[in-house]
């Protein structure tokens, strides 16, 4: 089932950067898409429009049945509530634990106290971090600070997470298992997942749906298994 797609759209900033050029592409529902390409190719914009940091200049883009681009501002934390993102740089609060940091996610939306506790607890201990709860961002490795970054953006059960770069300030072991992590939630939640990313060996390894981007164009949509022989 479809869930995600772009009908020819184009964005271009203010200055005449053209940042891409009448993409085309659809991404079903429950998929795993690695969106890879080169500086400059388009994929912070592409990301940065699906959750309307962006706008395109042209055309359209449909998620889980919302025309992203035709929502007014004042609607936006509806779409935003359906998602779940993850960056490089983790954006933790230094001053909150484990547990406070994924909670604040909730508590932000104003959800039920009654609610927050298990849900909190089911997202902490799904990134395996059960025995941390009480630690704080500077008592934690990378990968272990990613992971709850993780558990933030999933303890309000999004539809889509969205993870920008999430191993590029770890190493090749602490890559994989994040990778590993984000494919679990995949399979177990049922999460549709789009993770931007350089590291071709995790590509090629994983074997899901990757698309191309280079230049601002769609350079190619790999089918699942294909190899992918160069990050463009």
């Amino acid at each position: 089932m479809e869930f995600i797609k772009f009908s020819g759209v184009t964005k271009q900033y203010r200055n005449g950067v053209v940042a891409l050029y009448d993409m085309n592409l659809s991404i079903e529902k429950g998929d795993f898409c690695f969106i890879i390409g080169g500086s400059g190719s388009g994929k912070s914009t592409l990301i940065k429009m699906l959750y309307r940091e962006e706008k395109p200049t042209r055309g359209e883009i449909i998620l889980g049945g919302l025309k992203v681009n035709k929502l007014r501002n004042s609607n936006v934390y509806k779409l935003r509530r359906k998602l779940g993102i993850v960056f490089q740089d983790y954006r933790l609060l230094p001053k909150s634990n484990v547990y406070e940091n994924v909670a604040f996610a909730l508590e932000v939306i104003g959800a039920k106290k009654s609610e927050i506790r298990p849900k909190v607890l089911k997202a902490i201990e799904l990134v395996g971090l059960k025995s941390k709860l009480r630690d704080y961002p500077d008592d934690l490795s990378g990968g272990e600070q990613q992971r709850v970054a993780i558990a933030r953006a999933i303890v309000n059960e999004p539809k889509l997470l969205i993870c920008d770069e999430p191993t590029g300030n770890l190493d090749p072991v602490m890559s994989r298992e994040i990778v590993e992590l984000l494919d679990e939630i995949n399979k177990k939640e049922g999460t549709t997942v789009i993770m931007v990313t350089h590291d071709k060996t995790i590509v090629n390894d994983m074997k899901k749906h990757v698309i191309a981007l280079k230049e601002g164009h769609l350079y190619k949509d790999y089918k699942k298994g294909e190899y992918i022989d160069e990050i463009l």
